[in-house]
């Protein structure tokens, strides 16, 4: 009798071996290196955040809570997984100005109408828009930000308030220099706090050994300043925090609603939109040079930064970008995935839920001297030489952005590059040299070419065709000719053949000219490039 069939389990394959070995998601797959880059961020984003709130006016709380919303909200929608979003030093000019005009209360409301922009920006797929920002320009908005940083912060260092405009708080410096020396009170002993974090972070940045390289040097900078004041108890002015942090919220009541009816509260919150994507799609960029993982989802992460705005705006608090230092260092510690920037926030929250009375024994000279280093990198000239193989043009738009940023206001100063940006393509594309040499002995006329013959000068080639001799051979040379539109290839065709009749001839490559009406010359690209692409942010 034959035996019962038996239920023999499946044969084990590679197929089916490599998929009980696949993990359940990416996430998972990486828990480990986004734990460990996580925390370096968290190590990062505490003492920017809260130097950031300072000076921008409000407690330094309210820098955590943006931290918080951009790691957890942001984090989970973001378009640029490896990007983490937080309160930015690009906005810290323009935030200060605004807590003066309107107060904390209406700041909310206009980081909220913020948020909403952006989301909607998103939505309508305007996100590489916010991209074609002329690197001069970018370059030139980082580096006024960071002389405005770096003239506020100094008084702060000192223990003191910022005077008030850029231009003033860079007069106002070396009076305050000298005050705080002739007072030789707590506020020399702030100063001598501010100036030893500042070598700190230097004598780090270039002699921390190789194992420590993850340990950020404003955080070491903090530390040693908690300790040299823990030992020494100067009478200097420390980190004022609540017990509950989430007192700083400000939740916007259905009667405040009336502010949006006032043009500069709109103005302002255009102001934060604007920049904030464009700084926020610049960081993307940049990190996505960083690294081979997933490329950025521009409108998605418009979306999400809208998202975490508009949380913010409800909460009072900071507004936040995509931040460069941030992002760099959450690549450079070996994230794969979005969980970093997650957790990043969920650390952020821990640490202020647990321990907030420890950030009451640090220094604001210490923090302060973290953006004065901060602003002094921003404010450093280090893309001039590349904008010069540009041309001077760009780098005079980069100092005429930064003069006006520091002696107007941030929005002008960017608005008015952007200006500078549009004429300058504009002339590009519209100026059409042309240089002719007649060769009477030889019956010769040449013709030289050169920038964009466009229909906005169509009327000068023309002209000048018209001033040949007839019965002559016109020889044409276009090398140096970036460009030629429809309408004068159809000009010098019909010339030809008028020319011919006369007796003439021209002597032209017409399957060359023929390209450059269908594709621009690589030079062409780096010239429209450098006048209207995005660059990567310092």
């Amino acid at each position: 009798m034959a035996d019962p069939p038996v239920d023999l389990p499946p044969v084990a394959t590679a197929a089916t071996t490599a998929q009980a070995q696949k993990p359940a998601s990416p996430l998972l797959a990486n828990v480990g290196a986004d734990l460990l880059a996580s925390v370096v961020v968290f190590l990062v984003a505490l003492p920017l955040c809260m130097g950031i709130a300072i000076a921008s006016g409000l407690p330094p709380t309210a820098g955590i809570i943006t931290g918080i919303v951009g790691g957890l909200a942001v984090g989970a929608l973001a378009g640029s997984p490896l990007q983490v979003s937080g309160p930015a030093t690009g906005l810290t000019v323009l935030v200060w100005q605004l807590v003066q005009d309107f107060g904390l209360t209406k700041l909310g409301l206009i980081v909220l109408l913020a948020g909403l922009l952006q989301a909607l920006a998103g939505a309508f797929g305007l996100g590489q828009w916010f991209r074609a920002v002329s690197p001069a320009v970018i370059h030139g908005m980082l580096a006024g930000i960071g002389v405005l940083i770096l003239a506020s912060q100094t008084h702060v260092l000192l223990d003191r308030k910022p005077i008030g405009s850029g231009i003033a708080n860079l007069m106002g410096i070396p009076n305050a220099v000298m005050e705080t020396f002739a007072a030789g009170d707590g506020h020399l002993y702030a100063a001598g706090i501010g100036v030893m974090s500042i070598v700190v972070m230097v004598l780090w940045g270039r002699f921390c050994p190789k194992k420590l390289k993850a340990v950020p040097a404003p955080l070491v900078a903090v530390l040693v300043a908690v300790a040299v004041a823990w030992i020494l108890k100067p009478a200097i002015l420390y980190v004022d925090v609540p017990a509950n942090i989430w007192s700083v919220a400000h939740l916007p009541a259905l009667a405040d609603l009336s502010a949006y009816l006032d043009p500069k509260l709109l103005l302002g919150a255009v102001s934060i939109a604007f920049i904030a994507s464009a700084e926020t799609l610049l960081c993307a960029t940049a990190v996505d040079q960083m690294h081979q993982g997933p490329r950025t989802r521009y409108d998605k992460e418009l979306i999400a930064q809208g998202v975490g705005n508009t949380l913010c705006g409800v909460l009072g608090v900071l507004p936040m970008t995509g931040v460069i230092v941030r992002s760099g260092a959450n690549v450079e510690a070996g994230a794969k995935t979005r969980l970093s920037a997650i957790l990043h926030g969920a650390w952020l929250l821990l640490f202020v839920s647990v321990l907030p009375m420890a950030l009451q024994l640090i220094p604001v000279s210490a923090l302060a001297a973290v953006l004065v280093f901060t602003g002094y990198k921003l404010a450093y000239p280090k893309p001039v030489p590349e904008l010069l193989r540009y041309g001077k043009t760009e780098v005079a738009i980069y100092v005429i952005t930064i003069v006006m940023i520091v002696t107007t206001n941030l929005l002008t100063g960017v608005l008015t590059g952007l200006g500078l940006s549009l004429v300058k393509l504009l002339y590009a594309f519209s100026h059409l040299r042309i240089r002719v040499e007649d060769d009477k002995e030889a019956n010769r006329t040449i013709l030289h070419l050169s920038g964009a013959a466009t229909l906005i000068r169509l009327p000068r080639l023309a002209a000048t065709l018209e001033t040949l001799r007839p019965s002559t051979e016109v020889h044409v040379h276009f090398e140096e000719l970036d460009y030629i539109d429809h309408a004068c290839l159809s000009l010098l065709t019909n010339w030809e053949r008028q020319h011919e009749a006369t007796g003439g001839s021209l002597v032209i490559e017409w399957e060359d000219l023929a390209w450059k009406y269908h594709q621009r010359r690589t030079v062409h690209q780096d010239r429209a490039a450098a006048a209207g692409a995005t660059s990567t942010p310092l």
